[in-house]
């Protein structure tokens, strides 16, 4: 079967209002001509001309060697929350999840290096497994701002990117080491790592990487125990070559592999259930080539990949047959993007064209038996302009998305799917500058939960089912001030509003128990088939995202303010959530200062405050309790040994007992809770030679 729609752009921007006022911090600021605009990083003020809206103030980026926590990281949850409108769930880096504006990762487009990370395994466990001590950078969109990013990004897009020669070595050197060791109190976990890099000949870059990370069992604010005791292995290989001046080809290969004794369902860390041996692995393979001539009109990037994620889990060791299994998610896939600079007489063109295809297959295996298996492919074309001519800067897209379903999902249904995209920026004053963009959104079924892979059994499948479309809109400013109260520091504000509409919300039904399944022939409520469904109603989130970052020599300083909440038309309910008590966060504001005492030694506080919020649910209302956490670290680089890195850090200063708002919450009973854990004490010594 198939469906064919073509969606229209709204001839009439919603009206939004915004405000501004907020900050995130800042290490750092570079000197800007007052012809070019201030694009705001997470730790760094930098300056791009001509660059789009998007990438000012629509994508921040987390840079790991500029953010003290990130590189005492264990968990993404440790610098990606920084972003307003980002949380990560999960206490455990085998059930993290991350969330944009509310919106899980099965809503968003998530890739390490290039390669997606598609497919649900689990809804008591994560679907992202990676080391952070693998990373150089993360790039997240907040919300849908552009075709290029395209299905399954209906939140936004989180963009991981690891290490390469080139990031180490220093100008002349041939070959070079980074050898790294931390420790973390709360539960014993002990991280080694060793890098080693090198560019043999001018054209030539190699690195290989190989990481160990042991833990053991830590505790909550209150003393609980959270269980796990568990060993982690990462490795990742690179080479990279230039072919002429215009041709480079790489290769890439990494690996996190996780395995130990967690609890039955990671989620609930403090449930009496016995915990049992589980693993999770990824896998990702890469090549990527790029052609850069001095023709303005060519500059192709072009990434093939496939990766794998595997959950395994052993219940023998609790003598419970039964609840063996092993669920895996493969995906395959490819992209082409070329990006044409054009010069006109009426502005400046930057045109980015790409297609984009990948295969994404989900295996399921109980008890050592095959239990079922599904796939979804997608093959899409994309076309976006950055026109700039003088102050304002407008920029169309449109994608064409065919994405053929899973079969046991809504019968291997074709959808054939045209989207377009318009943002458009004014600068209204000499660093100053206003924007607004509408997007449109699409998403296809998605493959089932793995675990639930059945082949047909007592599953409905959904004919009729619709995909997700919707509409992300925004508007804001940003602007920046300088030499406020002595010369060369900087004031850089922001801030948006923004609603997003969601369609065809698809929500997946469970069967058995005390739940109420699906009927197997007509998909209503009251049957014993589990199976996919739209809801009768379409959602909005709503919400605001403010900051700024303020630099004076050596000190920074800010704040960070968020807000998102969601309705449903009809019953004003939240979006419902399966892998948490709800998709509602509490309003996050985050407090951050840095200061450099001297040349060697950097300090730096942040406390993040998050409200109290009561999400409008139709059943098990809970309010999720406000919490304040309080974290300091500092650096130290001796200038007696070159390379040498010393770094001490104290989160939760205060041992607060809490449950992140994106992780597994209830106020009522405790062991249902996924408590975060309580003070840890980090620290951390990298030498690099």
């Amino acid at each position: 079967m198939r469906e064919v729609k073509l969606s229209k752009l709204s001839s009439q921007m919603t009206v939004l209002s915004m405000g501004v006022a907020a900050v995130l911090w800042s290490q750092a600021v570079s000197a800007a001509p007052a012809e070019d605009m201030p694009s705001t990083t997470l730790q760094t003020i930098t300056v791009t001309a001509n660059s789009s809206v998007r990438d000012k103030v629509q994508t921040d980026s987390v840079y790991i060697e500029d953010y003290t926590p990130a590189q005492q990281a264990s968990h993404l949850s440790d610098f990606l929350n920084v972003v307003p409108g980002v949380t990560v769930g999960g206490t455990s880096a085998v059930n993290q999840r991350i969330r944009i504006r509310g919106l899980e990762d099965s809503n968003l487009k998530v890739t390490i290096d290039g390669a997606r990370q598609e497919g649900k395994l689990f809804y008591h466990m994560g679907d992202i497994t990676i080391d952070p001590d693998l990373l150089k950078q993360a790039d997240v969109s907040v919300g849908n701002n552009s075709v290029t990013l395209g299905n399954d990004a209906i939140g936004g897009a989180v963009a991981f990117k690891t290490v390469d020669a080139v990031d180490l070595l220093k100008p002349g050197q041939r070959i070079g080491a980074k050898v790294h060791a931390g420790y973390a109190s709360n539960n014993d976990e002990l991280l080694t790592s060793t890098t080693v890099y090198a560019a043999p000949t001018d054209n030539v870059d190699l690195l290989a990487y190989y990481g160990k990370r042991d833990s053991d069992s830590g505790e909550d604010g209150n003393g609980r125990e959270l269980f796990e005791d568990s060993k982690t292995e990462s490795i990742l290989l690179k080479a990279g070559a230039y072919i002429a001046d215009d041709h480079h080809i790489g290769a890439n290969f990494s690996q996190t592999e996780k395995k130990g004794i967690f609890p039955f369902r990671p989620d609930f860390p403090s449930r009496s259930e016995p915990p049992i041996p589980q693993q999770v692995k990824r896998d990702t393979y890469g090549i990527d080539y790029s052609f850069n001539p001095s023709n303005p009109l060519i500059d192709v990037d072009t990434n093939v990949y496939q990766t794998k994620t595997r959950i395994l889990r052993d219940s023998d060791y609790i003598n419970d047959p039964g609840f063996d299994f092993n669920a895996e998610v493969q995906t395959t896939g490819a992209k082409i993007q070329n990006t044409s600079d054009i010069a006109t007489n009426v502005g400046t063109h930057k045109l980015i064209s790409g297609i984009e295809h990948y295969k994404k297959e989900s295996e399921m295996e109980r008890d050592f038996v095959k239990a079922g298996s599904d796939e979804a492919t997608n093959t899409s074309v994309y076309l976006e302009d950055q026109w700039k001519n003088g102050k304002l800067t407008l920029t169309p897209g449109v994608r064409y998305d065919r994405y053929k379903s899973p079969e046991f999902i809504s019968g291997g249904k074709t959808y054939d799917n045209v989207v377009g995209a318009l943002a458009a920026s004014y600068e209204i004053a000499p660093l100053t500058q206003v924007f607004a963009s509408y997007t449109q959104l699409f998403n296809g079924p998605d493959l089932s939960q793995t675990i639930f892979n059945s082949n047909g059994d007592k599953t409905y499948v959904n004919n009729d089912l619709k995909a997700e479309e919707g509409s992300n809109a925004e508007v804001g400013i940003v602007t920046t001030l300088r030499d406020l109260t002595v010369a060369g520091d900087a004031l850089q504000l922001s801030g948006k509003y923004f609603e997003t509409d969601i369609e065809n919300y698809i929500e997946f039904v469970r069967s058995g128990g005390t739940r109420v399944g699906l009927d197997c022939v007509t998909g209503q409520l009251g049957g014993e088939c589990q199976g996919v469904i739209n809801k009768d109603e379409d959602f909005k989130i709503k919400g605001v995202e403010l900051a700024a970052d303020y630099k004076m020599n050596n000190f920074s300083m800010g704040l960070s303010y968020s807000r998102a909440r969601s309705e449903g038309e009809k019953t004003g309910y939240s979006i419902p959530s399966v892998t948490g008590s709800s998709s509602e966060s509490g309003d996050k504001y985050m407090v951050n200062l840095a200061y450099a005492p001297t040349e060697t030694t950097d300090i730096g506080w942040r406390s993040t405050y998050v409200a109290s919020v009561m999400p409008n649910t139709s059943e098990n209302e809970i309010e999720k309790p406000s919490y304040n956490v309080h974290d300091i670290f500092m650096n130290y680089s001796p200038k007696q040994v070159d390379g040498l890195k010393a770094t001490l850090g104290v989160y939760n200063l205060f041992d607060e007992a809490y449950a992140s708002h994106s992780s597994r919450l209830n106020p009522i009973d405790d062991v249902a809770t996924d408590f975060e854990k309580g003070r840890n004490i980090k620290a951390s010594l990298t030498y690099q030679f």
